[in-house]
């Protein structure tokens, strides 16, 4: 415990202390004339304090959770001291965080709770009902506050203390367990067509053909979730089967050389197995080192309104810019003199090569569509009123720039908890800390 301090700090703790004891321990009654202790300080943290109150909530959810869990618990004192410990620490962050002005709003905070409403199957309005009707409601947006801010903190000042080199990127890349990491992750579903040692050829042929057709059925764009009526009718059993995300090779060796080939959403089969012929369906890919990306190079004039020119004369001047160049002037040198777009002046409007998906809304409907050196209409964004015209199209292999990216990615986030409990260790070793008894 940290007590090297100035005789000023031990003084205004010690204020703390009474200030706050003489204001929330006890309250008088007009007709005892008792003393009830309502709540009490059981530690003083630099400038704020932990309240009985706080560290007997605390010890009744983690008792309750541990004991949902089926997890032991320590010694009473030892529980006690861990959890006070626990709260002391998310003291220190919290003043840290508001001395660095992180803070959320109440808006946020409501998105927050209609996430959890939806993730409990019930509205908005319905989720803030129980948790009024079981009296945690105001706790809980403090807790989620308090959550949040120390995890925007954390990321904050942890990230700052990690780096990671070119060289310790390379050496993952090559590493067994960097190939492990940096592999797709596939999320398929299996449809099989169940076939049995009782069955006879011709038995085994139906049930093939109807495999056969549902293929076609699905490949069409039918749901596989109608494979349970279609077989039913068809008096055939099935079985369904969601394998979840998984990495190629934990897939059965049946599926795994087949889905590598496959994109999103593609159906393959009827593959035959021992057990029956399997219909797959790659619902979802992601990860994976092959990142091709279309992209486009285009310029534009943007103009946008001020104090001497109105929206109206912002489009009419944006306008007579469009004739001029279809007059046959020179885009480039009108961008320099005219655009307001300060990122692509000096090169003449040139926004150079853009990811398709990394277009705002507003400017892809205009430029997806727009043929290489047709100059566009004139149409706005939120950012002003723009003509542009595309240069070039082109699909872009980053896999390298990707796969870099992920595995610092992947490094950061294996090297965060260390230093993060580095980082902890310092804040708790730099405050004062009394407990008091």
């Amino acid at each position: 415990m940290n007590k090297l301090h100035s005789r000023s700090q031990r003084t205004g703790s010690a204020l703390i202390r009474l200030c706050l004891c003489l204001a929330i321990a006890a309250v008088s009654t007009s007709s005892f004339a008792q003393r009830v202790l309502l709540d009490k300080i059981v530690a003083i943290v630099d400038s704020d304090v932990v309240l009985q109150s706080e560290l007997d909530r605390r010890l009744v959810e983690t008792s309750e959770n541990a004991q949902r869990a089926g997890q032991p618990l320590p010694p009473a004192e030892q529980f006690r001291e861990e959890i006070l410990e626990m709260l002391v620490i998310e003291n220190l962050q919290m003043q840290f965080a508001d001395r660095v002005s992180i803070r959320f709003d109440d808006d946020t905070i409501n998105r927050v709770l209609n996430n959890m409403a939806s993730n409990n199957d019930m509205s908005f309005e319905k989720y803030v009902a129980t948790l009024e009707e079981n009296g945690v409601y105001l706790q809980t947006r403090i807790e989620v506050r308090k959550q949040m801010t120390i995890q925007e903190l954390q990321r904050g000042m942890v990230n700052r203390r990690i780096t990671i080199t070119d060289q310790e990127i390379e050496n993952f890349l090559n590493s067994e367990t960097g190939r492990e990491v940096m592999s797709a992750d596939y999320l398929v579903e299996d449809i099989r067509v169940i076939t049995s040692a009782a069955d006879t050829p011709e038995d085994k042929e139906a049930k093939r053909r109807f495999a056969a057709d549902l293929t076609v059925r699905f490949r069409d764009g039918e749901p596989l979730t109608s494979a349970g009526l279609i077989a039913q009718r068809a008096g055939i059993e099935i079985s369904g089967t969601n394998l979840g995300w998984r990495k190629a090779d934990a897939l059965p060796t049946l599926f795994s050389n087949v889905v590598t080939g496959m994109s999103a959403s593609d159906v393959e089969g009827p593959i035959e197995a021992g057990n029956g012929f399997h219909i797959i369906q790659l619902v979802d890919k992601r990860g994976g080192t092959e990142q091709m990306v279309n992209q486009t190079n285009f310029r534009h004039i943007m103009l946008e309104p001020n104090e001497i020119r109105n929206e109206e004369q912002t489009i009419t001047a944006i306008k007579r810019l469009r004739a001029r160049i279809l007059g046959g002037e020179d885009f480039a040198p009108l961008a320099r003199q005219n655009s307001d777009d300060v990122s692509s002046v000096v090169a003449g409007g040139d926004l150079d090569w853009i990811n398709n998906s990394g277009m705002p809304a507003e400017m892809a409907l205009i430029i997806d569509p727009l043929e290489v050196g047709v100059l566009s209409d004139v149409f706005q964004t939120e950012a002003g009123w723009h003509i542009a015209e595309v240069l070039g199209r082109r699909e872009a292999d980053l896999s390298s720039e990707y796969s870099r990216a992920q595995a610092e990615n992947a490094l950061r986030n294996r090297k965060f908890d260390l230093e993060l409990q580095n980082w902890l260790i310092e804040i708790r070793e730099e405050a004062f800390v009394e407990v008091v008894e």
